[in-house]
């Protein structure tokens, strides 16, 4: 069992916390700019790496969206499915590449029932993960937008996406 594993079954307090840090973020927002985001980003990279990885076996994507995914990543997934379960999830829960892990969206969903802020965001169409933020913060991505520039040849419309060929 992940050593924070515990912690990831509090979706909740999860997602208060979650929207205190986003809220602090965005009413410093104009000092952060001023500050400049390149200085910043070693210091929110390394926040990051020591709380979300500990927390949610972060794999620093740049695009977390773990309020949407019932504070569970799934990039956690063998397969890194960001839009639900693969299909190949086994009758007792368990994860058809790693038998001995549970499904990531197994537990996302079991979680997303008890977070009565963010919960329904589960059943919204996720963005799939720009590589190129890989490695970067994705709090600072958040505040500028970054995250939700899509890549190249992807383009979304309401209800429904569309890929350009």
């Amino acid at each position: 069992m992940f050593p924070f594993r515990w912690m990831q079954e509090q979706p909740h307090l999860l997602e208060v916390a979650y929207r205190l840090t986003e809220r602090a973020l965005q009413g410093a927002k104009p000092l952060l700019q001023a500050v400049g985001w390149e200085p910043l980003e070693t210091i929110f990279e390394t926040g990051e790496k020591i709380t979300k990885g500990p927390l949610f076996e972060c794999k620093m994507c740049g695009m977390c969206n773990l309020r949407g995914t019932g504070m569970t990543c799934p990039m956690t997934c063998p397969k890194e499915m960001r839009n639900g379960p693969c299909g190949g999830v086994r009758p007792d829960g368990k994860c058809e590449v790693k038998p001995e892990m549970d499904c990531i969206w197994l537990l996302g969903w079991q979680r997303a029932e008890r977070m009565p802020d963010y919960g329904e965001s589960i059943l919204g169409i996720h963005p799939p993960v720009d590589y190129q933020l890989e490695g970067s913060s994705a709090w600072i991505n958040m505040l500028t937008e970054r995250d939700q520039q899509s890549p190249e040849g992807w383009q979304e419309s309401p209800g429904h996406v569309e890929f350009e060929v």
